[in-house]
């Protein structure tokens, strides 16, 4: 019985690996059958294909014409209108936010590192201050009188975006094609915020906080405005760029005029007839951290690629060129600085190098979308050079307190800044420097560029900057001193502005 169980077990064994044997020859049979099938039609189809290229030559893929547009930062036409691009406007939030940087924390820091210890939360105040104090005023009126067009003349735009009506996540296209007129109306809030706040820097120490904020608010009305208009507005007096009937035909792309500038100068005619702080030239007054300043210069640095490569108002060419300037010009004024310090001083200090990358900040800021590399390398040099004159030699000889060097950095780089882009300025890094820009061939800033000349007119938007920002100052540092007074009583400001302004002290003891 069991041999005959085994003999049965034995022919099914072999039986079955006879039958898996058949179907593996059979599914290698008809796989290698298949794979010839592919191969021809794969041939076949080759010769198809080679046949037709041959037969007539293939034609370029077509390019939408609004990704086109997108992509080239021009006029999308009837493809897209109102819409806003995703990737520009992403840009723009992100140099928005880069440039409020620039002042909080950056310039509070910065200048609250150069005061001595018991004014520190003052300069911080005076910050946090302006900036509430400015956003309420471009939200009530200031972009509007800034960005408007109503009113149809140079000096002032209209009165349509009061109050930011009509101002949405479509775009302006008057200034940009693909951003969100929110967007830039934010972005240029930003602007509109810092540059009063430089002007605190000359008169650190000494003036009360009630009386800046009434200062500032008059000169924004006054000044600010109206010079940003004449300068980026589409009806602007002095916009070369974007405004064919210019009577100016000068080139900003930043502010060296409207922020600068006009801060700067603003900042030393308001510390000469503010005074000098008690014990001046007398006591030391050294700044109290140059940890927090260093900081505070960082930030500035940081946040100054979005204050200059974000004023081509696209992620485009002009922004990248805009970008590396930026990054060139500072940096060699930083270095600059330090080795004049080096050698005529012995050493190297970090107020030094914090001055010069600063000073390089600011004099590349109208030529930063409007010059090449080797221009930025240049205006380093002389932006080193030229500050470092008034900062640590005519100041003391003159005798004028500003306390935080607002003018030797601010007026007198932002006006060397507009002179040098005067003469350093190329179309081959922009564009809208030529014919193909309809304004700049319509009002012959084409030309000026091409063939020299483009200097004159810096020139006088140079002093159109300097009589606004001298004469109104002037009247309004009087009619605030005569309504609510300039500065603290003697004792206060001996004591400090924190303790007594603000019922604070930034250190314990």
């Amino acid at each position: 019985m069991a041999q005959t169980l085994l003999r049965r077990y034995c022919t099914m064994k072999t039986l079955i690996k006879s039958i898996l044997c058949s179907l593996a020859l059979a599914g290698v049979t008809v796989t290698t059958n298949a794979q010839d099938a592919v191969v021809v039609a794969a041939d076949a189809a080759t010769a198809t294909v080679a046949a037709a290229a041959e037969a007539a030559p293939a034609a370029a893929p077509a390019v939408d014409g609004a990704f086109a547009a997108y992509v080239n930062n021009v006029d999308p036409g009837a493809a897209l209108p109102g819409v806003a691009g995703p990737g520009h406007n992403a840009f723009m939030m992100v140099c928005a936010a880069l440039v409020l940087f620039m002042t909080l924390p950056g310039l509070a820091l910065f200048y609250g590192g150069l005061v001595r210890k018991k004014n520190v939360l003052s300069v911080l105040a005076q910050c946090l201050g302006i900036t509430g104090l400015v956003t309420i005023m471009w939200w009530a009126f200031g972009y509007s009188l800034v960005f408007g067009k109503s009113f149809g003349n140079p000096f002032l735009g209209g009165t349509e975006f009061l109050f930011l009506k009509g101002v949405t996540s479509a775009p302006n296209t008057d200034y940009a094609w693909w951003i969100s007129q929110n967007v830039f109306a934010m972005y240029q809030m930003m602007f509109a915020i810092i540059t009063p706040a430089l002007i605190v820097g000359a008169v650190a120490e000494r003036m009360k906080f009630s009386a800046i904020l009434a200062f500032v608010a008059i000169w924004m009305v006054v000044v600010y405005f109206p010079l940003a208009h004449m300068v980026w507005g589409v009806t602007g007096f002095m916009n070369g760029v974007w405004n064919g009937d210019a009577v100016v035909r000068a080139i900003d792309f930043a502010g060296g005029t409207v922020v600068h500038m006009s801060s700067g100068w603003s900042a030393l005619v308001l510390c000469i007839i503010l005074g000098p702080r008690i014990g001046f030239g007398k006591e030391k007054m050294t700044p109290h951290s140059m940890v927090m300043c260093m900081i505070g210069t960082g930030m500035l640095y940081v946040g100054w690629f979005g204050f200059n490569a974000g004023s081509a108002l696209a992620a485009d060419g002009i922004a990248a060129n805009a970008f590396m300037t930026t990054m060139i010009a500072a940096a060699v004024a930083g270095f600059v600085w330090g080795m004049i310090e080096m050698i005529f001083r012995g050493h190297a200090s970090i107020l030094g190098f914090c001055s010069g990358v600063v000073a390089g900040l600011v004099v590349i800021t109208p030529a930063a979308g409007f010059v090449d590399s080797t221009g930025a390398v240049i205006i380093g040099v002389v932006a080193a050079i030229i500050p470092y004159v008034f900062c640590t030699i005519l100041k003391a000889k003159f005798g004028y307190d500003d306390a935080l060097d607002t003018f030797g950095v601010h007026a007198v780089g932002g006006t060397l800044g507009a002179l040098l882009t005067g003469v350093l300025a190329t179309s081959a890094v922009n564009g809208n420097l030529t014919d193909a820009n309809t304004y700049a061939k319509a009002n012959g800033l084409d030309k000026l560029v091409a063939e020299g000349g483009l200097w004159i007119e810096q020139v006088k938007a140079i002093g159109i900057t300097l009589v606004l920002s001298i004469v109104a100052t002037v009247v309004i540092a009087y009619i605030v001193k005569a309504v609510i007074g300039l500065r603290p009583t003697a004792e206060v400001e001996r004591q400090g502005l924190d303790i007594n302004e603000h019922g604070e002290e930034g250190y314990a003891e």
